[in-house]
């Protein structure tokens, strides 16, 4: 085993992957240096992805209730929204994290340099830090986790504010009276939603049959139902051909076999049609390290790139582009360097969708079952049998097991309704741990929760549900 106190390792990039890596390998001993544009380790996912957007969503949830509350006989006055103290409030949230990041780095004694790094080799690197000095390092061995960025459609492409990408439209610079989201995937829907709710009349354009792509259809449904009524359009199987900036907006030409309106006028668009790898990192060539056509640097499943004193790790090595995956992913390439005998190929990675209902799955989809020709076994349970679930006034929602009908082993978990992305942990602990069915049936939960649907999905596959009842057979 590699003595871990003799190595000095570089990770180039200080997001949850970045730093989850730099963390861990100062624990287990080594001299640490993680090198990160920001003034503080976080990221992408802190600074601009998935932490801002959450606080924002969970004030669009805040505003929806309210309205909501008509229903229980509760009535509030519209609210009104302070721009310039929600967007304090929502960069307090990021400060505070990315603020502990950088004392858990100095309590580490990881040397966190602000700056960019470029390869002169394999193992030395040529450091700009922010104070415009340059310094050549050498390590014994580096971990790239440079992340991904919003992905960019040549076609509309226009140098202007009106135009956004979900780093703009986090920045929450004004509250248009409409917005066109193009791509139906869960970064736009998110986003969307938080404009929605803000008092914005959002359309969504989508060139496939359907919002989200690539979850099952039966997760989406409910959530597709909620955002017709909190949207003003949803336009599927349609592309948008053209955008030209007027005075008043910008003017978008619609493409497809059901388009009504070909043309519509936009106060702002936001292009978010997924993300690009940010594998350009100058003076790779350098290196034994190989870059796929789709961008991706490739890795064995210890994270080790084709240059072996080099990892890389989360977004820049491949989908699914998650900031859980990069945290995993860096601590098992830093086990590695230390020695250990470890791999990265877990058996269920969760997926969340923090629109409103949430949507969230881990494991063997269906989907993916039926083009794989697997046989399987689907028990759902509707929430609308769910007690807990009457009570907050959301049943749509719905959980579903994905079940080998031979071995009765848990494949895979799907669940769609308000919580969802709390609730999956239990599902991929469920597949890691080899569960049956039968175990989760047998498995105690708290009533009245949404956590009790996981239970009552695996009696419905026994068909002894509680809560849902099937005629027996003659």
């Amino acid at each position: 085993m590699t003595d871990a106190t003799n190595l000095h390792i570089a990770v180039i990039g200080g997001g949850p992957g970045g730093y989850a890596a730099a963390f861990l390998a100062a624990d287990l001993g080594m001299k640490v240096t993680l090198i990160d544009p920001e003034l503080n380790p976080g990221g992408v996912c802190l600074y601009r992805g998935c932490i801002p957007s959450k606080a924002l969503l969970h004030v669009a949830k805040l505003i929806d209730e309210s309205r909501h509350a008509k229903n229980w006989g509760i009535d509030y006055a519209d609210p009104k929204v302070d721009l310039a103290r929600l967007r304090s409030w929502k960069e307090g949230v990021v400060k505070k994290l990315t603020g502990g990041l950088g004392v858990l780095s100095k309590q580490r004694k990881v040397e966190y340099i602000q700056g960019k790094a470029a390869f002169e080799n394999s193992n030395t690197l040529r450091v700009s830090r922010a104070n415009g000095s340059e310094d050549s390092l050498t390590f014994d061995r580096i971990v790239i986790a440079t992340g991904s960025r919003p992905a960019i459609v040549p076609s509309l492409k226009l140098e202007t504010p009106r135009m956004m990408d979900s780093t703009s439209a986090l920045d929450l610079s004004e509250v248009p009276g409409t917005l066109l989201v193009v791509g139906g995937g869960y970064i736009g829907l998110e986003l969307g939603t938080v404009y929605a709710a803000l008092g914005t009349r959002v359309s969504v354009v989508e060139m496939l049959s359907g919002l989200l792509p690539g979850a099952d259809r039966d997760l989406v449904l409910p959530l597709h139902k909620r955002m017709e009524k909190i949207f003003d359009s949803i336009l599927l199987n349609t592309t948008v051909a053209a955008v030209k900036e007027e005075s008043s907006g910008i003017r978008v030409t619609f493409d497809g076999p059901e388009v009504k309106e070909r043309e519509k006028l936009f106060d702002k668009v936001l292009v978010s049609v997924g993300r690009k790898p940010n594998s350009e990192i100058p003076g790779l060539e350098k290196t034994q390290v190989k870059v796929g056509q789709r961008g991706f640097i490739q890795v064995n499943k210890q994270l080790q790139t084709d240059d072996p004193i080099i990892y890389a790790i989360g977004d820049v090595v491949g989908e699914p582009m998650l900031a859980h995956k990069a945290s995993h992913e860096g601590r098992t390439a830093v086990e590695a360097i230390a020695g250990h005998k470890v791999a990265f190929e877990p058996n269920a990675i969760p997926a969340v969708v923090f629109t409103d209902p949430e949507i969230a799955w881990c494991g063997l989809t269906e989907t993916q079952a039926q083009k794989e020709n697997r046989e399987i076994k689907v028990a759902r349970f509707p929430w609308a049998a769910s007690g807990r679930a009457m009570t907050i006034d959301r049943t749509e929602g719905m959980t579903k097991l994905i079940v080998d009908p031979q071995t009765e082993r848990v494949l895979g978990v799907g669940i769609v309704g308000a919580g969802a992305g709390e609730l999956i942990a239990e599902g991929v602990l469920a597949i890691e741990m080899g569960a049956l069915a039968g175990d989760i049936a047998l498995t105690i939960h708290p009533h009245p929760t949404l956590s009790e649907t996981i239970m009552e999905s695996a009696e419905v596959f026994f068909g002894t549900s509680t809560h849902v009842y099937r005629p027996k057979r003659p």
